[in-house]
Order: C-alpha cells, then sequence, then structure tokens
C-alpha cells in the first residue's frame, strides 16, 4: 500500500461506515507550506482515469463518478450505474469549507485561529483530562487538539454505523450532544504534542462560528462560499435526511464482511456529521470550490497561508501532511496535490487539485465496503492505470 495512501485513507474514511480512525503517531509537529511541485501532464483522453473507475465497478461498487479539469478543459468519466452530473453526500469535504469560514472570519479581525476554544464555548470541552482552555482553535482545524474522535465512541458507532442505523437512520443528534459524547473519554494526547483525525475538531469549529457570526455554520457556509461561487449542486443539509435530485442511491453493508447484505442508505441524518462531514455537491462544484481556494479567491493572502502551512501526520508518512482542513500529498510520481478526501454510509469522494488550480478532479464511489478511490486520484494526476484483478 502507497504511503501518501495510507495516511489518506485515515482521513478519508473518518465518517465511513463501518469505519473508525486508526491513530498515526507523529514525532514534533512542524510549520511551513511546502512547496509544490509542476502539476504532471495529464493524457487528454483521460484513460487511466476511465480504468480507474472501472476498476472499482469491478471490485464490487455499484457506481463511480470523476470529473476533471485541466487548463479550463472538463471531462466527465462514469463506469457502471452513475450520472456524470450526480449529487452526492461528501463527508469530510466539509471540513474545507468549514475551515475556509474561520479563516474569512479572522481576516476581518472577528475571531483569532490562537483564540483557545474556552473563549468561544466556555465550560464545553472541559472532562476527563479535556481542557478548551489549552485548546485553540487553529488545533482543531489542524487535528492537534488531542480531543476525543466521537465516531469511535462505542454507543454512537452501534446506532449510527452498525444494522442499528437502519432503526436509527433519522436520528437527530445536536453538535453540543456529540461534542459531550466525546468528553466521556480521555484524550489522545495533550494539546499541540501529536495528530489525530478528529471529527469532533470540526463539530467545535462549526460552533464557534455559530458563537461568532449568531447564525448557524450553515448558513456561512452559504453566504460565503456557495452563493459568490454560484455552487448550484452544493447543499447543507442540517436536519434534511433526503437527497436532491439528480443522484443515484448510496450502499452500504454497515460494516459486513464480504457476502453481507448491502443496503440502500441513501437517507439518513446528516445530523451525525455536523460541521465535519454533512455537505452535499457534486464533482462540478468541487472542482470549482478547490480551484477557487487555492487561487485567492476565497481568502486574503495571510490567510491562503494559513490554510497551506502543514504539520505532518506521522514520520512513516512523509508524502501526506495535514493544513486547516485541508490536506497535502506528494503522489508516486512526483506531483503535488492540495484537497480533501470524505466518507460518510455510502459515499467516498475525493476533491484535490494542484496549487496552481490548472488541473482539478473531483470523484465519487457509491459504496463504502470496497473500491479504490485515492487510484482515481493517482490515475488522474499521474496517469497510473491500476493493477487488472
Amino acid at each position: 500500500m502507497a504511503t501518501a495512501r495510507t495516511a489518506r485513507t485515515v482521513v478519508a474514511a473518518a465518517l465511513a461506515a463501518g469505519l473508525t480512525v486508526t491513530a498515526l503517531a507523529a514525532p514534533a509537529l512542524a510549520a511551513g507550506p511546502t512547496a509544490p511541485a509542476a502539476p504532471a501532464a495529464a493524457k487528454k483522453d483521460h484513460a487511466a482515469t476511465r480504468a480507474a473507475l472501472q476498476a472499482a465497478v469491478d471490485a464490487g461498487v455499484p457506481g463511480a463518478v470523476a470529473q476533471a479539469r485541466v487548463d479550463g478543459r472538463s471531462w466527465t468519466g462514469t463506469a457502471g450505474e452513475r450520472g456524470g452530473d450526480d449529487r452526492f453526500r461528501v463527508g469530510s469535504i466539509t471540513k474545507t469549507f468549514t475551515a475556509t469560514v474561520l479563516l474569512q472570519l479572522q481576516a476581518e479581525g472577528r475571531v483569532d485561529l490562537d483564540d483557545p476554544v474556552e473563549k468561544w464555548l466556555p465550560g464545553l470541552v472541559r472532562g476527563h483530562g479535556h481542557d478548551g482552555r489549552k485548546i485553540t482553535v487553529r488545533q482543531l482545524l489542524n487535528h492537534t487538539s488531542g480531543i476525543y474522535n466521537v465516531t469511535e465512541d462505542p454507543g454512537f458507532q452501534e446506532k449510527v454505523f452498525g444494522p442499528a442505523f437502519l432503526e436509527h437512520r433519522y436520528d437527530r443528534w445536536a453538535p453540543r450532544q456529540l461534542v459531550a459524547l466525546a468528553m466521556e473519554h480521555a484524550p489522545d494526547f495533550a494539546p499541540g504534542t501529536s495528530w489525530k483525525y478528529s471529527n469532533t475538531n470540526f463539530v467545535l469549529a462549526g460552533l464557534v462560528i455559530e458563537k461568532v457570526t449568531g447564525r448557524p455554520y450553515g448558513k456561512a457556509v452559504e453566504n460565503r462560499i456557495i452563493k459568490p461561487l454560484k455552487l448550484r449542486a452544493t447543499t447543507v443539509p442540517g436536519t434534511d435526511p433526503t437527497m436532491p435530485n439528480p443522484s443515484s442511491p448510496a450502499y452500504s453493508t454497515l460494516g459486513g464482511g464480504p457476502g453481507s447484505a448491502v443496503h440502500d442508505v441513501s437517507e439518513l441524518s446528516p445530523t451525525i456529521a455536523h460541521a465535519a462531514g454533512e455537505m452535499i455537491s457534486d464533482s462540478a462544484d468541487l472542482q470549482t470550490f478547490y480551484r477557487a481556494l487555492l487561487k485567492g479567491r476565497l481568502l486574503p493572502k495571510a490567510e491562503l497561508r494559513e490554510l497551506t502551512t502543514t504539520v505532518p501526520v506521522s514520520a512513516e508518512h512523509p508524502d501526506f501532511r495535514y493544513g486547516l482542513g485541508i490536506s497535502w500529498q506528494k503522489l508516486s510520481c512526483g506531483t503535488e496535490v492540495w484537497g480533501h478526501g470524505g466518507g460518510i454510509h455510502g459515499s467516498l469522494s475525493e476533491a484535490y487539485t494542484t496549487r496552481d488550480g490548472r488541473h482539478t478532479l473531483a470523484a465519487n464511489i457509491n459504496a463504502d465496503w470496497t473500491g479504490d478511490t485515492q487510484a482515481v486520484i493517482d490515475a488522474e494526476f499521474c496517469g497510473t492505470v491500476p493493477p487488472k484483478k
């Protein structure tokens, strides 16, 4: 398994059905953006990407879709039962939207990322060793807070990720309820001393936005990103469990092994994810967002520099680093890309771009038990054709 893929899978699968996030040990954190490499030349026919989509379907995924854009020219590919303009749940790609809003608020002088969480959410991050007075907003955004990941809570997993999901799929979870569950567990490490992916971090980030703006975080995302960029397929569903059209069903085995029953999990309560992973979008909108973000259309230079200041995930994975709600990875061909992966029931997504925004990719498969989304990234940016099995 490729180095970057191992680390990226940890990030992308945070909300995937039946999966939990594995801790990755890390030494002292390093600061400073990594210099991007020139993008690799892509074949205009996108044959490798097409092959990667088909490989996912051959592995048992009902359908796969990807769209790429190179120097202003777009290409869309599908395999299996998918539409090229399908909307899908983007999972943890939501995190980049959340982080962008907080950086915008900092640019306006309304919040400082080095503020302690306690300043904005007094008394909320307390218990079993957690202390919001010692954790900064920045540490929420780059996953160095040490705060326990709520999606690892056994009770939460039983209701949300296993077979009991079918009974509880429409349950509503308040964001403070999610944080309270996390506070029942000890932190993973002292703030700023290591790195571990935690969805609780971004539930808290969403609550900070709400405290600063006085409105739901989703309204800030809509007014500051979705509307200005005219992302017509992108929504923050809130409590709405349905999927807009056009979309294809999302399928899950709910944590079962090979041969397990497959369930349609398209409808679910997005409150299980809140600002960590509830959003819905399509391949075109995600590319527009990341291209605009990395080219400086959404953030001033100082905040963009902070967004792309990365910390290591672990010493074992130097080709994958994490910024503020965005990840950087160096692919096997040397191409460096920025973006995020996302996993939620029956939906695994990727959205990445070269630093200059000239080459972008967004892809989704509508299953969470098989399929290799990292192979789609390697195929598009490196021309790597996945081996036939």
